[in-house]
């Protein structure tokens, strides 16, 4: 992998992290780096939205991988920081973290250690979170007077529901990574040694498939989170008729019938 520079001003110095590029792989990796809590200031916050926006654009970029150094993912973010921003920036927060559901490309978050706050609400808003059996999620923020501010309690409970979410919020509860799995807030939960291989698996595994069609599957699953089932179901079938026409599905039927695999180009 190669560290990889960003042309906009506001990203010539990473605050708290690197980006990583695979360019045989198409996989950028977002890496925490401020072990050994990996704790996310401020400014880091505007600075990875506009990271995942840039590699979203990015040609070379097939799946974004949000990873950290050490034995923790993030124990959250500066909490003296809160106090210090401005409440226009504090409005903020949730748009920011919410980026890698904007991204068009699938993100995966691989978790382990501590995951809270803010590190646990931008994993929510990630596609997949692999997590390891050490990793513990929580939205701790009631011993602050305060609630989760980046929209991790709203996430959290189309997830789970009400009743586990005021449990998780309400008591600052911490979950462990197999208790996460066995929820549905994680999608694979592995041994400690054993998350960088699941992660990287999970890569290959999305690289198999059509980019246009990932791309319409995670819109599309993301519009009608909140839509009844009837404009979830007309939404979908606008969807496919969409992807009758390229070249993808036509390629992936002509190697169905061949025994091949399929190879496509995302158009």
């Amino acid at each position: 992998m190669t560290v990889m520079s960003f042309p906009d001003p506001r990203l010539a110095k990473l605050n708290g992290f690197s980006v990583e590029l695979d360019e045989a792989k198409q996989r950028a990796d977002i890496v925490l780096q401020r072990p050994p809590l990996n704790v996310i200031e401020m400014p880091q916050r505007d600075q990875i939205r506009l990271v995942f926006e840039a590699l979203d654009e990015d040609e070379r970029v097939r799946i974004i991988v949000l990873r950290a150094v050490g034995e923790h993912f993030s124990s959250g973010g500066n909490i003296k920081g809160f106090l210090e921003a401005s409440p226009e920036h504090v409005s903020k927060l949730a748009w920011n973290m919410a980026a890698p559901a904007r991204c068009s490309k699938p993100v995966i978050a691989a978790n382990r250690g501590y995951c809270f706050g803010v590190g646990f609400e931008i994993s929510l808003a990630c596609d997949f979170r692999i997590v390891s059996e050490t990793c513990q999620y929580a939205l701790p923020e009631q011993k602050l007077g305060q609630i989760p501010g980046s929209g991790g309690s709203a996430r959290l409970q189309k997830m789970v529901g009400i009743t586990r979410t005021k449990d998780i919020v309400m008591r600052s509860k911490r979950i462990p990574g197999k208790q996460a799995y066995e929820w549905g807030v994680a999608t694979e939960c592995v041994a400690d040694d054993k998350l960088e291989a699941a992660t990287d698996a999970l890569v290959d595994e999305l690289l198999t498939f059509s980019p246009i069609a990932q791309r319409t599957a995670k819109k599309l699953l993301n519009d009608t989170e909140d839509s009844t089932l009837a404009i979830a179901i007309e939404l979908e079938g606008h969807c496919y008729s969409r992807l009758r026409q390229s070249h993808d599905f036509k390629e992936g039927v002509e190697a169905f019938h061949a025994k091949r695999p399929a190879k496509f180009t995302g158009t």
